[in-house]
This record gives C-alpha cells, sequence and structure tokens, in this order.
C-alpha cells in the first residue's frame, strides 16, 4: 500500500521514457542548422537525467541506463568509445554520494549541485581526453556546452518534482 500522494515508480516512466526524450533531444540539437551563421548549441542533455535518478532515489537500473546514454553520445558524436560514460557514471555515482545534502534543498541550491556536476562530468570528460591523447579540448567551446547544459536544469526539476514522493523507503 502507498502512502496518499506517492505514486508507485515503474522504470518506464522514469528511466525509459526520459532516456528516449534526452536522446531524442541530443539527436535534434545535432542537426547542421545555422541561424545567422550560429550553429545550435549542443548540450549534454543526459545530464538533466543523471543528476534527476541520483536524486530521486538510488536504483540499480539507473547506472545502466547512464552507461547505454553514455555510449550512445560515445557513437553519435565520435568520442572515444566510453567516455561520455565513464564520465556521466563519475558524475552519477558523486551526485549519489552526496544525495543526503540536496534533498530537501530549495530549487536554486539543487541548480547549483547540477552545475557542479555538469562541471564534474565535463572535467571528467577533459581529463580523461587528456589523458587518451594527451591534447586538452579547448576551454572556450568546453565552456560553451557547460553553459548550455546548466540552462537544461529545469528538464531535471520537473523530473524530480513528478518522481520524488513515489518511494518514500528511500527517504
Amino acid at each position: 500500500m502507498t502512502p496518499s500522494g506517492a505514486r508507485p515508480l515503474d522504470s518506464g516512466s522514469w528511466i525509459g521514457l526520459p532516456m528516449l526524450w534526452a536522446l531524442g533531444g541530443a539527436i535534434l540539437l545535432a542537426v547542421p542548422l545555422r541561424v545567422f551563421g550560429l550553429q545550435l548549441p549542443e548540450p549534454v542533455i543526459p545530464l538533466a537525467l543523471v543528476f534527476a535518478w541520483a536524486v530521486i532515489r538510488p536504483s540499480v537500473l539507473a547506472p545502466f541506463a547512464v552507461l547505454l546514454m553514455g555510449l550512445f553520445l560515445d557513437v553519435f558524436w565520435g568520442s572515444p568509445l566510453g567516455l561520455w560514460a565513464l564520465s556521466m557514471l563519475v558524475a552519477y555515482g558523486a551526485t549519489l554520494s552526496a544525495r543526503n545534502f540536496m534533498v530537501g534543498q530549495s530549487g536554486a541550491v539543487l541548480w547549483g549541485w547540477y552545475g557542479a556536476m555538469c562541471a564534474l562530468t565535463l572535467g571528467a570528460g577533459t581529463l580523461f581526453t587528456l589523458m587518451q591523447i594527451d591534447a586538452a579540448p579547448a576551454f572556450g567551446p568546453l565552456a560553451w556546452q557547460w553553459f548550455w547544459t546548466v540552462l537544461l536544469y529545469p528538464l531535471a526539476h520537473r523530473l524530480i518534482d513528478r518522481f520524488e514522493d513515489a518511494d518514500v523507503r528511500f527517504r
């Protein structure tokens, strides 16, 4: 029996569908469209899900979904296989570790935590790239990608609001 107001948490609605939407958004934003000579931004949309899943509750399926999204991004963006997967798993683990500090905080505080998690992910990716090819990516585009990814926090917040009361055993 679930408490009033709490919905049961099924993996399709809180992991499967958001994962498909995030990967679809990544594909859509990769379209080579230029408006006034400017290219569409390419935020790392799955990071919103990585953050939300870690904040909502511990799960066995979420790390596997993070791994799959990371491997998809590696193949789709032409990155070395495992770069995004490992970077996002590092961020998922760090967010899960700090989850007790985040639960119950305001949206603005969570947005700050999300920005830090995005910086951790991109920093880990930079470190892994540096170790593999002995060259760091350019800081400007990396900062631009971080900026656009941080602006996606409302997607994570919506997912957190929708499912945070689904399983009170983890509160």
